[in-house]
């Protein structure tokens, strides 16, 4: 058995529609809650290694949601199922914002509906990479 961080998509088949990982810890509860904003600073501190834009910017990440307890689900996709990281990006996305102060357990969940393209990138990634 795996552990719970590490997606099933280590032999070399592309994680499959709703798989997820998970980081993290119960949120101390004298911690305040972590915000959207800071979420969404620590997921454009991730990056595809092909790629250079954060993956909030390039839209992988279609939703985040923070419940109460300070427990974060984010849902995302790749920019392909062969894409060469599908097995250790989003762990990586799970292991940053639960480093988050004020977060508590991250599940990231892959969906690959709707299949993502160009479109989903913010005018910033268009710029970066020239596609305006």
């Amino acid at each position: 058995m795996m552990p719970p961080y590490e997606m099933p998509a280590g032999d070399g088949e592309p994680p499959q529609e709703g798989e997820s990982v998970t980081a993290g810890a119960p949120r101390d509860p004298a911690v305040p809650v972590a915000n959207e904003d800071a979420v969404v600073e620590a997921l454009r501190a991730v990056y595809d290694p092909e790629i250079p834009v954060n993956i909030y910017d390039l839209g992988l990440i279609y939703d985040v949601n923070i419940a109460p307890s300070g427990d974060v689900d984010i849902q995302m996709t790749l920019t392909a199922p062969a894409c060469p990281v599908a097995g250790t990006l989003p762990k990586e996305v799970a292991e940053t914002v639960a480093r988050v102060s004020g977060v508590g357990e991250v599940e990231v969940t892959i969906t690959w509906d709707p299949p993502w393209t160009q479109a989903n990138m913010s005018e910033v990634a268009k710029v970066a990479l020239d596609m305006f």
